[in-house]
C-alpha cells in the first residue's frame, strides 16, 4: 500500500470494513486480536494500527516495530482457527502505521480464549464490534453458503402438519407457471421427498422449514414458524387505504399477493404499426420476482414481517434480513446468486414461481424499463433488511416506443446493459463509459462494447467518447427529439457526469468553439458552473454549495 492509498483509505473513515487503532498505549494484544477476530466474523476488512478515531496518524508504539511479519504470525498463533492476516508497515511524516489486511472467515474464528465477536453497526451506524451468539450461528452460516436454515427439521412436527390442499396449489401452479411437470406424476408424499419438504427416518416423516413455509398448515406455522408474517398495504400519501398481515404458507401469500396487485394495475396502451402494447403501472413478471424473492431470501429467524407497499409512485418490498454475505446494491446484477435458503428457492424454481437460470434481478430490471421506468433502487437496504424500491408513477411512453424500435434494429430485445445505457443517453442526453459502467456493474471493457454495439445496430450515435440517442431512432419510433437550450444540455450533462471539458460541451451543444466558450463563461459567472483547473486539463463542474462537495 502507498502512502496516498493510506490516505486515501483514512480519509474515508471507520466502516464495517475499516477499523482505526490508535496505538499509544500502547494497544493491548487482547484488543489487536479481538478487533481482527470481529471484521473477519464479518465480511474482512482493514485495520490500520497508528491512527486515531478522527483518522489522525499518531504512529506505532515501538513494541510493534518488529517486522510486520510477525504480527501476522501474532494475530494467527491467537485465534482458533488460526487467522491469517497480511501485514505491512507504512511510513508516514506523522509516524508507521501498521496496515492490516483481514480476510472473510469462512468458518467463525474465535480468540484462542473463546471469545467469538462480529461486526456491526449501532443505530446511529458506527461500527463497533459484538459478540456473535451461538443462536446466530446457523444463520451465519447460511449467508455464507454453508448451512441451510430452511432444510432444517422442526422436530415436534409431524407429516399431519402438511397441508394437502397446498400440494394440490403446488400442481396447480406447476401446470400454469410452467414449472417441473415431473412433480405432477408423484404423490404428495413423493413430491415433499423429492423437493426436501421433509426429512425421513425410516417410515416417520419429519417436515423441515422449507415444507412448513412451503405447504404447511397455518396453525403449524403459527407454532413452529412464528417469525413468518406478509403485510400488504396500500397507502395514498400518509393514509393507509389497505393493512393486511397474512401468515399462511408461501404457495397461498403468492397468489394472494399476485391477485390483489393484478386488481390494482392499470394499463396504457400505445399502438405501434397497428399492434396494440400494452404498458402496465406494475410489470407482473418484475414484481412477482421482487416479492419472491423478499419470501425466499428473508431471515426466518428474525421476527419482523415481509412488507409490500404499493404507494402513489412507487412500489416498496421488504425482508427482515440483509443481502447475504458478498452480495449488496452494488453487484446484484453480476453476482452469482447466492440463497439465504437454499432448499426454499430450489422449491420455488421447480414449482416454477422465480426465474430458474437464478437471474431473477435481471428481470425485475428489464420490467421497470422496459415499461418505461426507473431501474429499480436498493440503496434503502441495511444489514438489518432487503428494500427495494419499484418506480409506478407515469411511465415514459416515449422510450417505450424507442424500447421497440430498438429491437427492430437489434434484431432481438435488448439486454438489460443496453436498456441502462438507451436510459441514461435519453435522460442525461448522453452517456459515456465512465458513466454507464457503474450502472451496469461491469468493467469499461465490457461497457464499451455494449455501447459500441448500439452504435453500430444506429440505436446510439457517438462522438468524442460520447453516446446519444440517435436522431434515426427517435424519427423510427415517431418520438419528438427533446429540444432543450444550450445551457440546460450543458448542466444536465454535468448533473449526470459530474464534470464537463469545454470538447465534451461542444459535442453535447452542437455549438461551434467560439460559441461554447462564452456559454461556458456565462454559467460560471451566473454561479451555475465552477472552472476547475487550467490550460488541458481544464474541466467544469457545480459549484460546491450546490453538489454538496
Amino acid at each position: 500500500m502507498t502512502p496516498e492509498d493510506l490516505r486515501a483509505l483514512i480519509a474515508g473513515g471507520e466502516t464495517l470494513a475499516v477499523e482505526f487503532k490508535s496505538d499509544q498505549g500502547p494497544l493491548s494484544d487482547a484488543d489487536l486480536i479481538e478487533t481482527a477476530v470481529c471484521l473477519a466474523n464479518k465480511q474482512g476488512g482493514t485495520l490500520l494500527i497508528g491512527v486515531e478515531n478522527d483518522g489522525a496518524v499518531t504512529g506505532l508504539h515501538t513494541r510493534h516495530h518488529a517486522h510486520p511479519a510477525a504480527l501476522a504470525a501474532f494475530v494467527a498463533n491467537r485465534t482458533v482457527p488460526p487467522l491469517t492476516v497480511e501485514a505491512e508497515f507504512v511510513d508516514l511524516p506523522e509516524g508507521k502505521v501498521a496496515v492490516l489486511t483481514v480476510p472473510a472467515a469462512r468458518q467463525p474464528v474465535s480468540t484462542s480464549d473463546g471469545r467469538l465477536l462480529i461486526r456491526y453497526q449501532d443505530v446511529h451506524n458506527r461500527p463497533g464490534c459484538r459478540p456473535l451468539y451461538a443462536y446466530e450461528l446457523t444463520n451465519w452460516l447460511a449467508e455464507r453458503g454453508q448451512a441451510d436454515t430452511s432444510a432444517l427439521v422442526a422436530p415436534d412436527a409431524t407429516w399431519d402438519d402438511l397441508d394437502p390442499l397446498e400440494f394440490a396449489r403446488l400442481r396447480r401452479l406447476v401446470t400454469e407457471t410452467p414449472g417441473d411437470t415431473a412433480l405432477l406424476r408423484l404423490s404428495d408424499e413423493e413430491i415433499a421427498r423429492a423437493l426436501g419438504l421433509v426429512r425421513a427416518n425410516g417410515d416417520l416423516l419429519t417436515p423441515t422449514l422449507a415444507g412448513l413455509l412451503l405447504v404447511g398448515k397455518e396453525p403449524a406455522l403459527q407454532e413452529y414458524v412464528p417469525a413468518h408474517e406478509v403485510a400488504f398495504q396500500v397507502l395514498h400519501g400518509t393514509d393507509v387505504a389497505v393493512n393486511e398481515f397474512r401468515r399462511w404458507p408461501l404457495l397461498r401469500v403468492h397468489e394472494w399477493l399476485t391477485q390483489a396487485i393484478d386488481v390494482r394495475n392499470e394499463e396504457q396502451e400505445l399502438m405501434v404499426g397497428g399492434v396494440r402494447i400494452g404498458v402496465p403501472r406494475y410489470d407482473r413478471a418484475g414484481i412477482r420476482e421482487a416479492i419472491n424473492n423478499a419470501l425466499i431470501h428473508r431471515d426466518y429467524t428474525r421476527l419482523g414481517a415481509v412488507h409490500v407497499q404499493l404507494h402513489d409512485d412507487h412500489v416498496r418490498v421488504s425482508n427482515p434480513g440483509g443481502f447475504v454475505e458478498g452480495v449488496g446494491p452494488d453487484n446484484l446484477l453480476v453476482t452469482e446468486p447466492r440463497p439465504r435458503n437454499p432448499r426454499l428457492a430450489d422449491a420455488f424454481k421447480r414449482a416454477g414461481l422465480v426465474e430458474r437460470t437464478g437471474r431473477g434481478v435481471e428481470t425485475i430490471y428489464r420490467g421497470q424499463l422496459r415499461t418505461g421506468r426507473r431501474p429499480p433502487d436498493y440503496t434503502l437496504s441495511s444489514v438489518a433488511s432487503v428494500n427495494v424500491l419499484l418506480d409506478s408513477g407515469p411511465a415514459d411512453l416515449d422510450f417505450v416506443l424507442l424500447d421497440v424500435q430498438s429491437s427492430r434494429r437489434l434484431g432481438r430485445a435488448p439486454e438489460v446493459g443496453e436498456l441502462l445505457a438507451m436510459w441514461q443517453a435519453r435522460r442525461a442526453g448522453t452517456t459515456n463509459v465512465q458513466a454507464l459502467a457503474p450502472a451496469l456493474q461491469r468493467s469499461a471493457a465490457f461497457t464499451a462494447d455494449v455501447l459500441a454495439g448500439l452504435a453500430q445496430a444506429g440505436v446510439l450515435q457517438t462522438g468524442l467518447g460520447l453516446y446519444y440517442v440517435s436522431p434515426a431512432l427517435y424519427r423510427e419510433a415517431g418520438v419528438e427529439q427533446p429540444v432543450a437550450s444550450p445551457e440546460e444540455m450543458v448542466l444536465a450533462y454535468v448533473q449526470a457526469h459530474g464534470r464537463i471539458t469545454r470538447r465534451e460541451a461542444i459535442t453535447v451543444t452542437g455549438l461551434g468553439e467560439e460559441p461554447t466558450r462564452y456559454l461556458l463563461r456565462g454559467l460560471v459567472e451566473r454561479g451555475d458552473l465552477a472552472l476547475v483547473g487550467a490550460g488541458r486539463g481544464a474541466h467544469y463542474r457545480a459549484p460546491k454549495e450546490k453538489n454538496g462537495d
